[in-house]
């Protein structure tokens, strides 16, 4: 049974993404705040898991835990090949990486402002 789709705040949906990526032992978790800089999402988070394997299941149960919780029916990309997966939780887009992936891409360097005062690594 899922719940009804409800309205929640970008940062209650930001701390519940947290909190599943913590479950599942992702790894060095960034968040990039995106208030005032991109219409797309409030929030971006990256992160990293050690297989293909892995980067699959975090980001499966992520999209079962939104579903199940908030009614959100995210959107879901390279979910087949495990080494980078894109949800759009619409107000916060999740990156979930292969660490070569992750560190060929460099994301984190394209997002994050100069000062870094904007990013914070969890």
């Amino acid at each position: 049974m899922t719940a009804k789709p409800a309205e929640v705040q970008s940062d209650e949906l930001l701390a519940r993404i947290l909190t599943s990526l913590d479950d599942d032992k992702a790894e060095d978790v960034v968040v990039i705040d995106l208030r005032g800089r991109s219409s797309v999402a409030d929030h971006m988070v990256i992160c990293s898991g050690r297989s293909s394997r892995q980067v699959g299941a975090i980001a499966e149960k992520l999209v079962d835990r939104l579903k199940q919780e908030y009614g959100r029916a995210c959107k879901i990309e390279g979910k087949e090949q495990g080494d980078w997966v894109l949800i759009d939780a619409s107000d916060v887009v999740v990156h979930v990486f292969r660490p070569e992936v992750r560190e060929f891409y460099q994301l984190e360097k394209m997002w994050m402002p100069a000062s870094g005062a904007e990013t914070r690594k969890i």
